[in-house]
Formats: structure tokens, C-alpha cells, sequence
């Protein structure tokens, strides 16, 4: 009886900030140790998770040291995947990060890993970047993986946010057993809109600053209605821009979940308030994701916005991590 009351350990990879790791807190999974080389993210996980931390970059580290868990989480780098940007994929330096990920696994043979990524890592290198991937790790460790490859979009497990994403899952193949993705928990007929997840958040305190934007910029919003982009400005205007991509002056539609937050760009990407003509401050970011309104984010703006955007919603993993818990306490 005791074994089964035990706390789930795991070990997080590519921590950021903790959003993944959250989730999996929230359904009483125990993180022992965590990393991640970016400063401010490692500060945040610190002022809620705790010192378990280790700032640093993955490829300097002694894999030995990293202690034994039940299950290894990571959201290994994204950058050389992402459909949004120039792509190097599997070849690129930071595309190969995922190989550090695979021999944390071979070290310490944990009974599963669940490895997050954008969606775009499906058509990396014309598909052959998740071939490989999946390869790497199922055939790594004494008795190897069951690997499976889960396409989904964190809206249809109660984020307010119609976030596309990738989940590798693998159980180890010694226990002869699979893991089934738990049914979606939303759909468009129920979906968390924006106007829900932002209702009060300009009561919450912390990470609440505004940025200061433009007249030219505030002029341009006023031209797009909720749910609009730079398209919505009519072409005859003199402030169409033509050739953006569809997420510049991206404004909130209010009945509907956000569209993708990213983590990096300049002005016009930040996302902007469906009814107010200025961008969304990280408390309403957060919200998107469904952060708790006291978990605090350490750095500048900037900082924080990159924190966010580069993180898994807490609330969309939360289904999936309550279906691996009991998984887990399965296997014997």
C-alpha cells in the first residue's frame, strides 16, 4: 500500500520556466531535479518550484549526477522545427539538443519520457527529423521504447489557447504495456475563450505591466477589429503593410480561444486585447496558458514574455499528466 501512495518522481529536461513541469506538480508528480541554461526561466522555477533547479547548459553536464526517476519530461529545443521561421531541423546544433534528452534516458531507464515540441517537427527535414527521433529513442537503454507520436492542440485540453503541438511518448518496452492518450477534454462547442481566461486579470498585481506602443501602432489597432490582423487594415490605407505573416497585429477574438503566443519577435507580434488597442501584458499571456495568478515570473518584460511563450500551458498538460500517473502506478 505504501508503494502506491508514493509520489511519482521525475526528472525535468529543458525546464524553461515550468509550465510542463506544473501541470505534472498539480497531479502530484514529485520533480527531484530540473534544468535549464536560460537565467531569468531558471529564476522563475525557483521562486515556485524550488532550488531543485540547475542552471546550465545540458551538453556541460554530467549526465551520471542527474538522480533516477520514474519518468523524464523535456521540451527539448523547438527553434530548428518551428513552421514559423527558417528551418535547419535535425542538422542544426540546437536540433540536435534532443540527443541529450535521449541519452538522460539510456542513463538512468526510466519506466517512460514524454518529449514536447512544436508541430512543425512533424515536416522537419521532409519528415525525416521525427523518423530519426523516434529511432534514437526506441531503441535506447537496456529494452528499449515503445514510442508513440501524439499531435495535439492544448485548446482541446482546456487551454485558452489554440496551441499545436507534438507529444513523443515512450514507455519502456520491460513492462510490455501501453500508454493511451486520454480523449480530448474540450472542443469547439466548449472551448475556454479568451474573454474567459482574461476576465480579472487587471486585479492581479504581478506581471501585470503595460507596454508602452507607438501612436502609429495604437492607429493601426483601431483599424482591426477583434480577432483581426495587420489583413483587416484596408489595402488603400496608408498604414497597410503588405507580405506580414498572419500573427502580426493579431488581435484577441473575444469568443474564441487565442491563436499561437510566441516567444520571440518585435513589436506587432506581442498579441494584442480584443477590446483595448494596446498589447497583452504577461499576466494576460499567462492567462492564456492557464498560470495560476501566484505563480510569479522573475526578469524584464521581454524576459518574461520569452518565459511564456516558450512554455507548455500548465493547464493543457494537466489532463495527460493525470492519465500518466495513474499509467505509471501501473507498471510493475
Amino acid at each position: 500500500m505504501a508503494n502506491k501512495n508514493r509520489k511519482i518522481k521525475a526528472v525535468s529536461l529543458f525546464a524553461g520556466c515550468g509550465g510542463l513541469d506544473l501541470g505534472f506538480t498539480q497531479e502530484g508528480f514529485d520533480i527531484i531535479w530540473a534544468n535549464d541554461y536560460d537565467h531569468w526561466a531558471c529564476e522563475t522555477y525557483k521562486r515556485n518550484f524550488g532550488a531543485h533547479v540547475v542552471e546550465g547548459d545540458i551538453t556541460t553536464l554530467n549526465l551520471n549526477k542527474i538522480p533516477r526517476a520514474d519518468i523524464i519530461l523535456g521540451g527539448f529545443p523547438c527553434q530548428d522545427f518551428s513552421m514559423l521561421w527558417k528551418r535547419g531541423g535535425i542538422n542544426a546544433d540546437r536540433g540536435n539538443l534532443y540527443r541529450y534528452f535521449v541519452n538522460i534516458v539510456k542513463t538512468s531507464e526510466p519506466k517512460m519520457f514524454i518529449a514536447e515540441n512544436v508541430r512543425g517537427l512533424l515536416s522537419a527535414n521532409k519528415g525525416n527529423a521525427i523518423k530519426q527521433i523516434v529511432a534514437d529513442f526506441a531503441k535506447t537503454g537496456k529494452h528499449g521504447f515503445d514510442v508513440e507520436v501524439h499531435p495535439i492542440n492544448f485548446a482541446n485540453y482546456g487551454a485558452a489557447q489554440l496551441r499545436e503541438r507534438v507529444l513523443i511518448i515512450g514507455v519502456n518496452k520491460k513492462y510490455g504495456k501501453k500508454f493511451k492518450l486520454p480523449p480530448p477534454t474540450h472542443n469547439e462547442k466548449n472551448w475556454m475563450t479568451a474573454r474567459e481566461a482574461l476576465k480579472g486579470a487587471e486585479k492581479i498585481s504581478h506581471n501585470n505591466e503595460h507596454q508602452n506602443i507607438t501612436p502609429k501602432t495604437r492607429e493601426m489597432l483601431k483599424l482591426i477589429p477583434a480577432g483581426g490582423n495587420f489583413a483587416s487594415i484596408p489595402k488603400n490605407h496608408r498604414l497597410y503593410v503588405k507580405g506580414m505573416i498572419s500573427h502580426v497585429y493579431r488581435r484577441l477574438d473575444p469568443e474564441r480561444p487565442s491563436t499561437t503566443i510566441i516567444a520571440g519577435g518585435g513589436g506587432g507580434t506581442w498579441g494584442y486585447h480584443f477590446k483595448e488597442h494596446r498589447p497583452l501584458t504577461n499576466r494576460e499571456r499567462a492567462r492564456l496558458f492557464g498560470y495560476p495568478d501566484d505563480f510569479v515570473f522573475e526578469g524584464s518584460i521581454t524576459e518574461v514574455r520569452r518565459q511564456i511563450g516558450n512554455s507548455v500551458p500548465p493547464i493543457g498538460i494537466r489532463p495527460i499528466a493525470s492519465a500518466v500517473k495513474k499509467f505509471v502506478k501501473q507498471l510493475t
